[in-house]
This record gives C-alpha cells, sequence and structure tokens, in this order.
C-alpha cells in the first residue's frame, strides 16, 4: 500500500487595509444576509378553533382552543403549553419553531 502526499508551498500576502474591509463585508453578506434568515409564521383556520401554522412550506403544529383555553402542539405533536389568549399561543409555537427547526431558512423573494 502506498500513500501519496502533496507538499504545498503557502505564500505570504499582505493586504491593505481598504481589502481587508471589503473581503469582511462579502463575507458578513455571505454569512449573515442582511435581511433576517428567521421564517415567519403563517396561520390558516381550517375549522372554528383550530389555528394551523405554517413555518417555511412546513407544518409548524396547532392551536386549539378549548374552552378559554388554548393547547399548543408543535411539528412534531409534543404539548408545547397552555394559554390564555390566541396571541400568547401562536408567540410560543414560533418562538419553539424557531429553536426546533433553525435550518428552515426564510424563502427568498
Amino acid at each position: 500500500m502506498s500513500t501519496t502526499v502533496a507538499h504545498r508551498q503557502q505564500a505570504e500576502v499582505t493586504l491593505d487595509t481598504q481589502t481587508i474591509e471589503v473581503i469582511a463585508e462579502i463575507e458578513a453578506q455571505v454569512i449573515a444576509p442582511s435581511a433576517p434568515s428567521v421564517v415567519h409564521v403563517t396561520w390558516a383556520q381550517p375549522d372554528t378553533g383550530l389555528w394551523v401554522a405554517n413555518y417555511g412550506g412546513y407544518y409548524g403544529g396547532t392551536v386549539d382552543r378549548q374552552g378559554t383555553h388554548f393547547f399548543v402542539s408543535d411539528t412534531f405533536g409534543q404539548y408545547v403549553g397552555d394559554y390564555r389568549s390566541l396571541d400568547q399561543a401562536k408567540a410560543k409555537l414560533t418562538e419553539r419553531l424557531h429553536v426546533l427547526l433553525p435550518d428552515v431558512i426564510r424563502p427568498s423573494v
């Protein structure tokens, strides 16, 4: 058995401040684009007292009103919590989805 090892020579390069700033700006745009990558949740109401979340094209979970309570289940059917307002329930599910599905990116416009 044999192994080939390639040896590369490294060149030392000196960059001026302006070039470094341009490179840093390009990297910032590639790594962290100016538009936030957080997906906005859209909601559908297929039935009275039931809201379904769409998270970047994926099923995000539900908010189900039972009496004066709003029960939240996430994309995996896991219980998130019981809340007194619809807005609070939707906000908690949205927070949960940002944590559970960090790789879902905001669609390009």
